[in-house]
């Protein structure tokens, strides 16, 4: 009988790691939310292609990506390892890898952030209850520095390197779906490429030169709509608006504007890593979307950037609006039937924020 029920506990304990495991990384990128909303609203409003134009306010976009946000990701990681001291040490580590790096490094602060700070956990334990008295402070601050001029040294040798390194395979691994015509299944490393923030990576590295040398000769693509797409993204939202944590629905309604109008779609990533089983609404609602692009033969005569419905309209050829709107909608409806589901159509989270009462 016990044999029977070890396939569904290791079950279990898998979804328990993969759980807890989009927890760290929620965590890391959740407090820091407010940024990230800083940023969107900044990127659509003063970018050249944004609502007000201005060249002395876009400047702030890029320091903002490249730097600040992932030091803020870098440095709530190390204090969720070890306190204030693993915080600083993880930001001066963040920065190894940014520098140099020409795409945001989101997916590299939440590694070396918790890793610089975790290596500090561990020479404090060894230079415990060995210290002199009065030696305390400056021993404390000798060793974090080092712990994290070491980590800041790695990430600028190492570290980087290889997440630049997954960043290129990653874009390959598009390249090679849409080159043998099996464009639905870019979603399937679209997608989860996207929650890692590898977004840019993929439409300027990728897509988008394919894109503009298919409109050079046919005066369209639909790789331009690939993953530019706002339909996953703003299905995603709404299922969260209406099935999520009720702790998180206040924050939903500004990320929908920002994400859906002022095509910033940076701002749902941290809602999917929260629940990394929402990726999966991400991939059904992007494959459904693409689906429908190329059955109705949509496509876009340049990249919409950023990916807003406006751009959309802007960029879509006379008489093609239908297929290109289509496709948005499509992919939202899916994505927002999918996520739904996978949140319990509110019963998971009505019964998570029921049980600290039942507890007390």
């Amino acid at each position: 009988m016990a044999e029977q029920y070890a396939p569904a506990a290791q079950d279990s304990g898998v979804k328990a790691r993969v759980q807890r495991f989009g927890g760290h990384l929620a965590g890391m990128v959740m407090p820091n939310i407010a940024a990230f909303i800083a940023w969107g609203l900044i990127t659509a409003l003063f970018i050249p292609s944004g609502w007000l134009p201005d060249e002395r306010f876009a400047v702030l976009v890029d320091p903002m990506v490249h730097v600040l946000l992932p030091i803020l990701i870098g440095y709530t990681g190390g204090r969720m390892v070890h306190g204030q001291r693993g915080a600083v040490v993880g930001a001066v580590a963040t920065i190894g890898i940014v520098v140099g790096s020409d795409v945001p490094m989101f997916f590299g602060a939440m590694l070396v952030g918790p890793l610089a700070a975790y290596a500090l956990q561990q020479v404090d334990r060894l230079t415990a209850d060995r210290i002199r008295p009065g030696f305390e402070m400056l021993v404390d601050n000798f060793t974090a520095g080092l712990v994290g001029a070491v980590a800041a040294l790695a990430g600028v040798a190492a570290i980087g390197p290889v997440v630049r390194v997954f960043t290129r395979a990653a874009g390959d691994g598009v390249a090679f779906l849409v080159t043998h015509h099996l464009l639905p299944g870019a979603a399937l490393l679209i997608e989860p490429a996207k929650v890692l923030f590898l977004n840019n990576a993929i439409n300027h590295g990728v897509l988008g030169p394919l894109g503009v040398a298919e409109s050079a000769r046919t005066g369209e693509s639909i790789l331009f709509l690939l993953e530019t797409n706002p339909g996953p993204g703003f299905g995603i939202l709404l299922a969260y608006l209406l099935f999520g944590p009720r702790s998180l629905r206040p924050s939903v309604p500004a990320a929908m504007t920002i994400q859906f109008l002022g095509g910033i779609h940076e701002i749902y990533f941290p809602y999917v890593l929260m629940k990394p089983a929402m990726v999966l609404a991400a991939i059904c609602g992007g494959g459904a979307g693409i689906l429908t692009f190329m059955v109705t033969g949509a496509g876009l005569v340049a990249t919409p950037s950023p990916g807003s419905i406006f751009a959309y309209l802007a960029e879509t050829p006379r008489g093609g609006y239908f297929g290109v709107l289509a496709g948005v909608a499509v992919a939202a409806v899916v994505s927002f039937v999918v996520g739904a589901a996978l949140l319990g159509f509110g019963r998971s989270a009505a019964a998570a924020e029921e049980e600290p009462v039942a507890e007390q």
